[in-house]
Order: C-alpha cells, then structure tokens, then sequence
C-alpha cells in the first residue's frame, strides 16, 4: 500500500507552473522502467519486481536493468548477458548489453559495455521465443552509454552527458535516419516513453522534460525543469505518471 506522504512537483515552463502530486510507494529500487501500462524495477540487489495493483512483487531472476515496452520484458544483468520474458521465464538472447530498451515500436535497443550501440527490428524482437529464434542485432554508428526508444524516435546520451537524437526510427528500420542530431543541455541518463515523451536526470539529480514535441518536430523545442523534494536518478513515464527513483533509492508516483 502506498504510502500517504504527499510531495508536490513542480514543473516550471515560461508560460505556466504544473503543481503534480508525488506519493511515495513502498521499496527500494535503483532502476525503475514504465510501459503499456506495467512497472517494473531492480533493486541494488539485482532483484527483479513488476507492480500489481499498489504491490511489489518479487520476479525470479537477477538483473542490473529491466525494460518493459511494446516488444515485451527485456532486461541485462551483470555478466551483460540479454533476456527476454518468454511465457513467464527468462530466456537468455545471444549478444551483450549492459542498458536495454523495449519502448519503441515494438523494437529493441541498447548499448553495451564499450558503449556501442545496437538494435533489433520489430520481427527479430517480437518473434524471439528462444535459442532458435533469429537475432538480427544491428549495430548503430557512435557511442552512448544510454539509448532509449519512442514511437518514431530514439534518445541517448554519450560519456560526457551530450544529448542525441536519432530520428525517423520505425518498427523495420531500427536504425532510423542514421543522422546523430545533439540537442543543447547535458543528462546522465534519458527515457523515452512509449507515447514519444522524454524525461531526464542531470549529473545533479535535477529531472527535466522535452517540450515542444511532435511529428514534425521530433527533437522538441525546449527542456523544462521538474523539481521535486529530493534528488534523483532514474526516471520513466508512462500512461501520466512519472515514476521517480530517488538517490536514496526511494520510490514516488507523480501525477
């Protein structure tokens, strides 16, 4: 059950403050991903849980980073190795990634350890059920240690915490436009959400948001800050919530 304490979160833009309500949930996570309406999270044990109702529950398994989006559940642990949730079980995907993402359009992405980037299209991702299954993994031209997939466009950020953009991505062209835009400001870590929303955490625990997103203009116009009450690190949002993980590992709900 959550918890009653109430935070207000204030977004700020050049027109309008956005108050939000923030309840703290019950836990301790290090990395929390949202989609098609699930929530899942790791803890520093490497601990997988997904959230029923207003309840944690416990996933066999140990994995650093989950990923729940329109290709499935997919997650890496700390050998780097690949799963995907298959009928309830993990089933281990050839290659090795050490961040994944699930959120495109029914693409994956993810970077490895000498942040090298890859992905796999909607057939090889969704159609994967085990050993058998084709992979065809793709490798993307540059270097991030984080990259995260919308609808039409994927995010990343690189070593130096630059901002990038790769556009015109779609379910059989993972690669997109193979064209890196930077887009001004500086993030430790991004997350696309799947209806093309896009939230970040600076090197400070400061969150921000793109503004101005839309078809015609995938890479937005503007970021706004998000404050809240504590610093954090890890942020994803889907269906109008945004879930916040704390650096103290704590876990809020804003709406």
């Amino acid at each position: 059950m959550r918890m009653p304490l109430i935070f207000l979160l204030l977004q700020y833009s050049l027109t309008q403050t956005l108050a939000l309500q923030c309840t703290q949930v019950p836990g301790k996570l290090k990395q929390i991903d949202a989609g098609v309406g699930q929530v899942f999270g790791v803890n520093d044990g490497g601990n997988i849980y997904t959230l029923y109702g207003r309840s944690w529950v416990q996933l066999p398994g140990l994995l650093k980073h989950v990923s729940v989006g329109p290709a499935g559940i997919w997650g890496t642990n700390n050998g780097n190795n690949i799963y995907k949730m298959v009928g309830g079980d993990w089933v281990q995907v050839p290659g090795l990634l050490k961040q994944v993402d699930a959120g495109g359009d029914q693409i994956i992405s993810g970077v490895n350890m000498d942040d090298a980037i890859f992905c796999m299209g909607r057939q090889g991702a969704v159609q994967f059920k085990g050993p058998s299954s084709p992979t065809p993994w793709q490798g993307i031209p540059g270097g991030l240690k984080y990259y995260t997939c919308g609808p039409k466009s994927c995010w990343g950020v690189n070593s130096n915490d630059d901002i990038y953009i790769m556009k015109d991505v779609t379910d059989t062209n993972c690669m997109g436009n193979k064209s890196w835009q930077n887009i001004p400001g500086k993030l430790s870590m991004i997350e696309v959400a799947t209806d093309g929303s896009v939230y970040g955490v600076n090197k400070d625990g400061d969150i921000y948001r793109r503004d101005g997103i839309t078809d015609s203009a995938p890479a937005g116009t503007a970021w706004t800050a998000v404050s809240v009450c504590m610093k954090s690190k890890h942020v994803s949002f889907d269906l109008g919530h945004l879930w916040v993980i704390t650096q103290d590992g704590s876990i809020l709900d804003c709406v």
